[in-house]
């Protein structure tokens, strides 16, 4: 099983491109983090960077605690049916100041993108 521990930032508005293999698959991606001021939340967009197609847009960043929340399983349908592997979204401290990254905190987090969770 692979996996990637996304770069972020507290910048508001982060873009990168990422090779990443997904279920023994390659798949060249640009990822968006965005922080919303008024929901006070962080959310994350993805493209298939090779054909500029939108593939999830604004998941909000809901992190796992005792059980894991993958935030692409509700799109496992996508690329023909091979999906986009598992977005995991985890505490970066024992104790962050929010259950969730708000504000200027997504430094207390991490965003794990990994093979599919099964």
């Amino acid at each position: 099983m692979s996996g990637y521990i996304l770069p972020l930032t507290t910048d508001p508005w982060q873009v990168m491109t990422l090779d990443v293999v997904i279920d023994g698959e390659e798949f060249h991606a640009q990822v968006e983090v965005r922080y919303l001021p008024a929901p006070d939340q962080w959310v994350v967009s993805i493209w298939d960077h090779s054909s500029g197609e939108l593939l999830v847009n604004m998941i909000p960043l809901v992190c796992s605690y005792e059980e894991v929340n993958d935030l692409l399983a509700p799109f496992r349908f996508l690329r023909g049916g091979k999906g986009l592997g598992s977005l995991i979204c985890l505490r970066g401290t024992d104790e962050p100041s929010t259950q969730d990254p708000t504000g200027t905190n997504l430094n207390e987090f991490q965003l794990i993108w990994t093979d599919t969770y099964q």
